[in-house]
């Protein structure tokens, strides 16, 4: 049972949505819900790879949101939605925080623990995070499926071995400090040693491995001679800056110039010795590129294929290396030199910097020497450098499906499109082939049972082939440590076939996710078949190299079709200051004492209303989900608060307890049926922009109706609610107070599911039983409300919306002139040139009136009458492009224009300014009303449509005249509300709190006649009522912030 709602107590938030988490698991909401849409169409969504290794953070909270908004409003439109969160529990983060926790520092303290025990303390960190992340691509069955898929791809001709220059962390515990060095080092010619080839890097430890240089075909190469040097330099001549810190005092002549084209061939001296007898006789020669840039460096690039992925490519091209062969990559697993360069073994690469500069600079090879400050990358994970090696690896073939990649893209939904068009077609326009190896433990072991040679491969697709294959039965366990020791008989004579040692890379296993999460083709063959592509996903914006790539290339070569039919992308969150989000810097609340503090609602309410959710970034500001409380929630909350008092109110007063008749007639009240038209507005918006899963359009329109139900319904509806115009009203009212806050509920309960579920508890006690009716202990049970056609009425809005602009302006006026609305004031004169605008304002004139404290409102479509003058405007940016040079011609003259010129331009659609015609659209007609300098009668305000005026000026009679006005209203609603008839004679008393109630008792001396005239009474102190008189109503009013006891009496 929920708890009843305290109306008098204040309402946090965040305890409130703990009550409704606690109701939520009495009723087994979740699993209710699913079991309600049994039977229904099943919508499909697919859940990205959080990291198993941390609890959430905005990022995840924001993803979160999203999914739960999109999945949460499909079940109540009315389909099944099963949801699975999660996936991602193999790859690096896991076994980052492993290598913390051991000590690990290369793949010998992997081998020396045991894979095994390596591969436990893994499963073990995975399940540590469990109570926050619930996921799993570690089990047998998820497993199974990615072997039956990259067997598909094997069979296909899609996969094969290569060699691929990746970046890799050394990952030691011990973070480096590492100052970049920047070197610009000496290559001499062989024909030539007295000239040498300057080149620049910021990776001296790349130098033992090197084996060519490259310069740009089309750039401009100068041979200078430096004069205290006594040697030949050949460089680009705008990057002298790379040998001298001063080039202008510096002490050299230009010699000679080449082009880049003419240097392809030339061969040098090796810096090092190392790998010279292997690669003498194809290496170490200059080869020719246009990746050589002119920004920075020499304008010549050091090459070592083995540790860039450009100097791999170009010595490919260039047949220094073969494309099956590791090219020279003397380090070990964690980063250490090997005995290939005895000179430095056993050295850590960033450490070997300063003896590789010793020994360059004794063999006179270093010319210049800089620690500046340079972006080196490191490992945001262990905090190491990241450096670039070669590594064997298999591959799947990309670059031959781009045309259907382009193509399945484009049939999808990307929400922003721009980014699936662009970023994203971008990328899958160059799509390179994929690297699906890893050299790691913790993962999915890539089915490939190889012979000593790799001529004899086998790809096994299924547990049971593997048994069927290699003879072992009951495998259980599909990771590396529990099948590395099984074999397959060769069919070649080629002794036992083993499994080789890496591992997928874990994207190939989220992008499996599909068909993993269900074990196809293995089991549930037709679920997943009626269920793919996937109706839905969500992720942020650096998925379109990561998931969203991966399940689209899978599923392209699988399937032939994309995974998903809608996609939202969100950008990144950042802190307030702009920057990334930091926990060492402290730039950002906690998300935990966000929560704590606001509640989900209000975080999700900021994050959704918010350019995250249109793929830009967000500065998250805690002020801002303050502001979330205080603009919607609060004032959403008060709405209720006010319903439940005046509800209560009523029964108190006439023992009526109200109940919500959701068949009632349609009321005739135009406020009643403004705000339920309204309220349909909503409906109908939520549906078409949840259909176009535009979610960042749904809150700017959920503020405008809380605006319009609380500053505008109740507020001028307020009298009614309280029971002032009779019983059969006061019903009336309620109903459709009602309605609008259990129609919010429902629209909105996918958005604010916690506020939602709060609300319609208490609104539930006001609805009859309805047997038919199903399962309603949660609004999360209910349908999405449908469109009410018959409530629409465009008359109405338009009236209402009219109304609405004519008071904003006159508050305006008010505004400027200090006038507070308790101030009555004598005339509003409103101007419109159109009958039926000045129609439907007359017809709402009592609410103007009322709510502007004004005793007469004048209408009129008459310029003279209303002094309207006519000006015209423009918007110079616009007009000047079409104008160009004549633009300041019409700016000097447009001021000068008569009022009646720029009217006829309103109905001839032309006008000569300045001698230059310009034609409708141009200019902007604005109507104004001039007042004289000085003038302190009127004040004015247009919205260029209509046209107010005010007289501003304070008549003191006004206030009696308005007080007396006001009382005779309370006398006449009393006497209705007491069922009185018009011929029926009663008496009047009040009775005022000691000392309160002058103002009022003045009043009606004054105006004693006026109100005698209309209630045929003339109202007299309580004292003076004749002992044991009748009372047949008597209730407390309250007048200009005075209150009072008003009493009909029998005479």
């Amino acid at each position: 049972m929920f708890p009843q709602h305290a109306i008098s107590t204040l309402f946090n938030f965040p305890e409130e949505e703990e009550k409704v988490i606690k109701f939520w698991r009495e009723i087994d909401a979740f699993n209710t819900s699913l079991k309600l849409s049994e039977g229904r169409p099943v919508y499909s969504f697919y859940d990205g790879p959080p990291f198993a290794t941390g609890l959430p953070h905005y990022g995840h909270l924001l993803a979160g949101t999203i999914k739960d908004i999109v999945t949460r409003h499909a079940h109540v439109s009315g389909f099944h939605v099963p949801r699975r969160f999660g996936w991602d529990t193999h790859g690096v983060p896991v076994e980052h925080e492993i290598d913390k926790k051991l000590g690990i520092e290369s793949r010998a303290d992997v081998l020396g623990m045991g894979i095994d025990k390596y591969n436990a303390e893994c499963r073990a960190i995975v399940m540590r995070y469990s109570s926050e992340w619930r996921k799993t691509t570690l089990n047998l069955s998820f497993m199974e499926s990615v072997w039956w898929a990259f067997k598909q791809l094997f069979e296909k001709d899609l996969v094969y071995r290569g060699l691929k220059v990746m970046p890799y962390s050394t990952g030691l515990l011990t973070p480096r400090s590492t100052t970049p060095r920047v070197l610009t080092v000496a290559f001499p010619l062989v024909d030539d040693p007295k000239t040498a080839l300057l080149a620049w890097t910021t990776t001296p430890w790349t130098l033992p491995s090197n084996l060519a240089l490259c310069v740009h075909p089309d750039l401009t190469y100068s041979k200078i001679y430096d004069e205290e040097r006594g040697v030949n330099y050949i460089l680009l001549e705008s990057r002298l800056l790379a040998v001298y810190k001063d080039p202008k005092k510096a002490k050299y002549k230009k010699v000679g110039q080449f082009r880049g084209e003419d240097m392809r061939g030339w061969r040098y001296a090796p810096m090092f010795e190392y790998f010279t007898e292997k690669y003498e006789d194809r290496a170490f020669r200059v080869l020719v590129d246009t990746y050589v840039t002119d920004k920075d460096g020499t304008g010549i690039v050091h090459q070592a294929p083995a540790f860039g992925e450009d100097d791999h490519r170009v010595a490919l091209a260039y047949e220094v290396i073969n494309a099956d062969e590791m090219p020279p990559c003397p380090i070990d697993d964690a980063g250490r030199f090997t005995n290939e360069v005895p000179d430095f073994v056993g050295q850590y690469v960033k450490d070997a910097d300063k003896e590789i500069m010793k020994v360059l600079k004794a063999k006179g090879r270093l010319v210049r020497q800089d620690q500046e400050k340079h972006q080196y990358p490191f490992c945001w994970r262990s905090n190491t450098p990241i450096i670039y090696r070669a590594f064997p690896v298999w591959n799947v073939k990309v670059s031959l499906i781009i045309d259907d990649l382009v193509k399945n893209n484009s049939e999808t939904r990307w929400v922003p499109q721009n980014v699936g068009e662009n970023r994203f077609g971008n990328w899958l326009a160059n799509a390179r082939d994929w690297s699906i190896s890893r050299n790691r433990y913790w993962g999915t072991p890539i089915p490939l049972w190889v012979s000593g040679d790799l001529e004899e491969v086998i790809a096994i697709g299924s547990v049971a082939e593997l048994e069927q294959l290699s003879g072992v039965t009951g495998i259980t366990d599909l990771h590396s440590d529990k099948i590395d020791h099984i074999t397959i008989p060769s069919k070649q004579g080629k002794g036992n076939l083993k499994r080789i040692p890496e591992v997928f890379d874990c994207w190939f296993e989220s992008g499996s996710m599909p068909y993993a999460q269900l074990h196809y083709p293995f089991e549930n063959k037709e679920l997943f078949e009626n269920t793919f592509p996937a109706n839905f996903i969500s992720e942020g914006i650096d998925q379109t190299r990561g998931w969203f790539y991966t399940l689209l290339v899978l599923s392209t070569h699988l399937f032939g079709k994309a995974p998903w039919q809608n996609l939202i992308v969100t950008g990144l969150v950042l802190a307030a200051d702009g920057k990334k989000m930091s926990k060492s810097l402290k730039n950002y609340p906690d998300p935990n004492l966000i929560l704590d503090k606001y509640g989900a609602d209000a975080t999700r309410m900021f994050l959704v209303n918010s350019p995250i959710v249109r793929g830009d970034n967000l500065r998250f500001r805690e002020e801002g989900v303050r502001e979330v409380i205080s603009r919607v929630l609060l004032p959403w909350l008060n709405s209720f608060r006010f319903f439940l008092g005046q509800a209560a109110l009523l029964k108190k007063a006439t023992e009526y307890e109200f109940t919500y008749d959701a068949h009632a007639p349609l009321s005739s009240n135009v406020m009643d049926r403004w705000i339920l038209a309204r309220c349909q507005s909503l409906i109908k918006l939520v549906k078409e922009e949840m259909a176009a899963y535009r979610l960042y359009t749904i809150i700017p329109r959920l503020l405008e109706l809380i605006d319009e139900l609380t500053n505008w319904y109740i507020r001028f509806n307020r009298r009614r609610l309280k029971g002032e115009d009779g019983l059969e009203d006061t019903v009336v009212a309620l109903n459709t107070l009602f309605e609008t806050l259990f129609t919010l509920c429902r629209t909105m309960s996918s958005y604010t599911p916690f506020l939602t579920e709060n609300i319609y508890q208490s609104l539930r006690a006001f609805i009859p039983e309805n047997p038919s009716a199903g399962d309603t202990r949660s609004v999360h049970f209910l349908l999405f409300p449908d469109i009410k056609e018959e409530y629409f009425d465009p008359t109405i809005e338009r009236q209402m919306k009219r109304m609405q602009t004519v008071i904003e302006l006159t508050r305006n006026i008010r505004e400027r002139n200090n006038l507070s609305l308790k101030t009555p004031l004598k005339e509003l004169l409103v101007f419109h040139p159109d009958g039926e605008y000045l129609e439907d304002v007359r017809s709402l004139q009592r609410y103007i009136q009322s709510e502007l404290n004004v005793r007469d409102v004048v209408v009129t479509s008459e310029e003279t009458t209303a002094g309207v003058r006519y000006r015209a405007v423009a918007d110079w940016a616009v007009l000047g492009r079409k104008l160009r040079n004549n633009l300041s011609k019409v700016k000097s003259a447009l001021p000068d224009l008569s009022s009646d010129d720029v009217k006829l331009y309103t109905q001839t659609g032309r006008m000569i300014v300045a001698g230059i015609e310009l034609v409708e659209g141009d200019l902007v007609v604005q109507r104004h009303i001039e007042l004289p300098n000085g003038e302190g009668t009127y004040g004015t305000q247009t919205d260029n449509d209509v046209v107010v005026r005010l007289d501003i000026q304070v008549h003191l009679e006004l206030a009696g005249e308005w007080l007396a006005r006001e009382l005779t209203s309370r006398v006449q609603k009393l006497r209705k509300k007491a069922g009185l008839q018009a011929t029926d004679d009663v008496e009047v008393y009040y009775r005022f709190e000691e000392g309160a109630g002058a103002e009022l008792r003045d009043a009606m001396r004054e105006h004693a006649e006026a109100i005698e005239r209309t209630v045929r009474s003339v109202p007299a102190e309580a004292s003076t009522r004749k002992e044991g008189s009748k009372v047949i109503i008597e209730e407390e009013q309250e007048i200009a912030e005075t209150k009072f006891l008003l009493s009909l009496v029998r005479p």
